[in-house]
């Protein structure tokens, strides 16, 4: 069977693709899909969550390993589409690049015959351009007030505890410990 996704960006400009791609496909296929549909270069670390249907993250599903025992965790290799897409599991969170936080909304929309002769996966259609450069999130604080209460009048003393008079012993342990 064909899925015929929609991938939203998370972002507040209207930016989303829609793919076909066999159902039988692994989640790495569709990541890979992803990355050429939407201009990424493929070189970050990309991980989906399965959500709720009000898309709240739930398990997530890595590009790669990064657990502490090599192969207990399972990664999008190991799942095809269908494993977690279907009619009443609609939705998956796609997330590329975890420095810029690309956040992808992907909905199932339709479940098709796969047609002859059409290569799969397919971009259908593509709207909105990605922004260029960095992600579009705000990490600075809305008031401008917000590092006041640390501004002081900093120092030479403020910056080495070990000058002056005070002694290893005020810290609870002594200078030569080894």
């Amino acid at each position: 069977m064909i899925y015929k996704l929609r991938v939203i960006l998370d972002n507040e400009e209207d930016i989303f693709r829609d793919i076909a791609i066999e159902s039988s496909d692994s989640l790495e296929d569709l990541h890979n899909a992803l990355v050429n549909a939407f201009g990424f270069d493929g070189n970050e670390v990309a991980s989906f969550y399965t959500c709720d249907d009000n898309w709240n993250q739930e398990d997530e599903i890595p590009l790669f390993d990064t657990g502490d025992v090599a192969g207990e965790m399972r990664i999008m290799s190991d799942f095809s589409i269908e494993d977690l897409l279907y009619e009443k599991q609609t939705k998956i969170i796609y997330v590329y690049d975890f420095l810029n936080m690309w956040t992808f909304l992907v909905e199932l929309a339709a479940i098709e015959e796969k047609q002859v002769g059409v290569t799969y996966p397919e971009l259908l259609f593509s709207h909105g351009l990605m922004p260029i450069g960095e992600n579009n999130i705000n990490f600075e604080a809305d008031d401008d007030n917000l590092f006041s209460e640390f501004d002081d009048d900093l120092d030479e003393d403020d910056l080495d505890m070990f000058d002056g008079d005070d002694s290893f012993e005020d810290y609870g342990f002594e200078e030569n410990w080894n």
